[in-house]
């Protein structure tokens, strides 16, 4: 099945890995990780791909039908590769399910609190759902917080001004995060 996914797809089928690959490129960044106070652990970094995969099906849902079928086929890339990283990670093969299971729960629930956050215009809303999903209490955790919330609403907007059709083509231009002694300043 593996080989028929990678060896039997046409150039339309590489759209989704394309676009999935460019999402979890920018998750990596490693400013989140060293600025923005996201723990660089298995789980800050299914964290941030999670944040990146749920700002890309945002911007899909204004695609049509074409949009809706790319964001679903990102959807199962992302766990898809979270079930690949369970495994290797030792996960036993009769936990990977329960464990898949629990974190696409955990996905549907952070999608509906970053929506809601990014619908907030004060900006207080999607700052506690950062920090309650992404960022660990620490001294700096609200500035963290302000400064992951500040890139969200800044790539939210700017993946609404690229064309859908760039997007749907599996083409995506994300601007880099701004360390955190210049997140937020114009």
């Amino acid at each position: 099945m593996i080989w028929k996914r990678i060896f039997g797809r046409s150039r339309k089928d590489d759209t989704p890995y394309a676009l999935y690959g460019a999402l979890v490129d920018q998750a990596r960044n490693p400013i989140f990780y060293t600025d923005m106070g996201v723990p660089d652990t298995a789980e800050g970094r299914f964290e941030m791909v999670a944040l990146h995969v749920h700002l890309a099906l945002r911007r899909l849902r204004a695609g049509g039908e074409a949009g809706k079928e790319l964001g679903q086929k990102i959807f199962d890339l992302m766990f898809d590769d979270m079930d690949q990283t369970l495994r290797e990670m030792g996960v036993g093969d009769l936990s990977v399910g329960k464990k898949i299971k629990a974190l696409a729960s955990s996905f549907y629930g952070r999608m509906q609190a970053y929506d809601e956050g990014l619908a907030d215009l004060d900006g207080g809303k999607l700052e506690a759902a950062l920090r309650r999903n992404v960022i660990p209490d620490s001294a700096a955790a609200d500035a963290n917080a302000a400064a992951l919330a500040g890139y969200v609403r800044e790539t939210d907007d700017e993946l609404s001004a690229q064309p859908i059709e760039e997007m749907i083509a599996g083409r995506v231009i994300f601007t880099l995060p701004r360390p955190l002694a210049t997140a937020g300043a114009s």
